[in-house]
């Protein structure tokens, strides 16, 4: 009876964070307001971290809330507000006179010091590291050196790309804040 139960209350937990993750999920594609897909974005994080204290990855849970939830919505919420929703955007118009030549020296540089880092790393990605090569951390013994030392060797790759993918991510969150309005509206504005 205490095993049924157990595995009642497992299947509502998984059920429960599954439904959180799915609707957050169609609600940060289908909502047209960028206000609302960051709120769905939360939610959808929120149902993560609910599947990560379901497999006992508590830290994860934490780290998904504190640092996701928290610092990267917080971040897209206020993009989204620094650009306004409700202005116009003249892209062809350049503001700063050799942006794009300074933004290309400044991707070079990045990728040069990836390049650099990751041949001083030994150009590992970390997939078969946690078992093969004894830099997995000690059970019980973990600490900052051990794991920045893992990160910035071993799995330098994975946490790359995951800075990458975030930074992906800001500039979509850019350019869905943005959006096209029509002559009524700039009428409206000139007369108030």
């Amino acid at each position: 009876m205490i095993a049924g139960a157990y595995a009642l209350a497992s299947v509502l937990v998984f059920a429960t964070a599954a439904l959180l993750i799915l609707v957050g999920a169609i609600g940060v594609i289908a909502l047209k307001n960028p206000v609302h897909s960051a709120l769905s974005l939360i939610m959808t994080l929120f149902g993560v971290a609910i599947a990560f204290v379901a497999q006992s990855a508590d830290f994860l849970a934490a780290v998904q809330i504190i640092v996701y939830a928290g610092a990267i919505v917080v971040l897209f919420l206020f993009v989204i507000m620094f650009l306004g929703v409700d202005r116009r955007e003249h892209v062809h118009v350049e503001p700063l006179v050799g942006q794009r030549a300074f933004a290309a020296v400044g991707a070079a540089i990045t990728v040069g010091g990836l390049v650099v880092l990751m041949a001083r790393s030994h150009w590992v990605t970390g997939a078969m590291s946690v078992s093969t090569k004894g830099v997995a951390l000690a059970t019980g013994q973990a600490n900052v050196k051990q794991l920045g030392t893992a990160i910035f060797t071993t799995y330098l790759f994975a946490f790359e790309a995951t800075a990458a993918l975030l930074v992906i991510a800001v500039v979509g969150a850019v350019l869905l804040a943005r959006r096209e309005r029509s002559v009524h509206d700039e009428e409206v504005e000139v007369d108030a």
